[in-house]
């Protein structure tokens, strides 16, 4: 059966927000992260293109593998081989260390994100099961710089981000947090004292940093429009590889 969906400009911009070039970049990191496989076996029923644009639209749409199927014109099983095999492949690279640290300003929030997987979501305050990602973006170009593991949507910001490792990528960079973040050593707004309100000056430098921090409050709509983290229905790494998979093309996106 021949499927709808191919890897040409009119599907790939239609269903997954990225332009026929951007595709391709991310495709060329797939390829180049083995996306192939090291060859032998039965051959995949579908090119690596369509493979990648499959979860792709999967992350955009969070389609189920019965209605992804018919689109690509294979077997729900062989849709959900191609996303457990894809998925990591598509993860936004490492960050590394900018050579210009210094100038540079990073924010850091966490999100919650609807999960079904119990032993990861937790009631937490959107009265769902969610879980916690802590995401560090740059506050000029909105690009996502990390995404933590998720932990389950009750642990409070701190905790989360003093567990998730991203401090190490942060060294020399100034980050920007909000209140929940104090004593981690990320810069925070002041904080009336007990028995007296702020000190002279310190209000103008709230107001100036809600107004920086505001930018990440922004990028996150941007994420969660590929509806897998609206509503994440993978088990084990799955919400993980789903995040960093749309921080990747979410990136490719804002920077082409």
């Amino acid at each position: 059966m021949r499927g709808v969906l191919m890897a040409e400009a009119l599907w790939v911009e239609t269903f997954t927000g990225l332009r026929m070039r951007q595709f391709e970049r991310l495709l060329k990191v797939v390829r180049e992260r083995g996306g192939n496989g090291p060859g032998g076996g039965r051959p995949w029923c579908l090119p690596l293109a369509d493979r990648v644009l499959l979860v792709a639209v999967y992350c955009r749409t969070n389609l189920t593998m019965r209605q992804l199927a018919p689109l690509f014109g294979c077997s729900p099983a062989t849709v959900c081989r191609v996303i457990q095999r894809l998925r990591p492949l598509l993860a936004i690279k490492p960050a590394v260390r900018p050579a210009d640290s210094v100038e540079r300003l990073w924010i850091v929030d966490g999100t919650l994100i609807p999960a079904r997987h119990r032993k990861i979501g937790r009631f937490s305050r959107n009265y769902r099961f969610s879980a916690n990602v802590q995401v560090i973006i740059d506050a000029d170009t909105k690009l996502v710089i990390a995404a933590a593991r998720p932990v389950p949507g009750n642990t409070a910001d701190a905790r989360a981000w003093r567990g998730s490792g991203l401090a190490a990528i942060c060294e020399g960079v100034t980050v920007l947090a909000d209140g929940a973040y104090i004593n981690t050593g990320l810069v925070v707004p002041h904080r009336k004292r007990p028995g007296r309100g702020l000190l002279p000056g310190e209000e103008g430098d709230n107001a100036e940093h809600r107004k920086v921090r505001a930018r990440v409050e922004h990028a996150f709509p941007c994420v969660k429009h590929y509806k897998i983290l609206r509503d994440c229905r993978q088990r084990g790494n799955g919400l993980h590889h789903a995040v960093q998979a749309v921080a990747h093309m979410h990136n490719l996106a804002l920077a082409a």
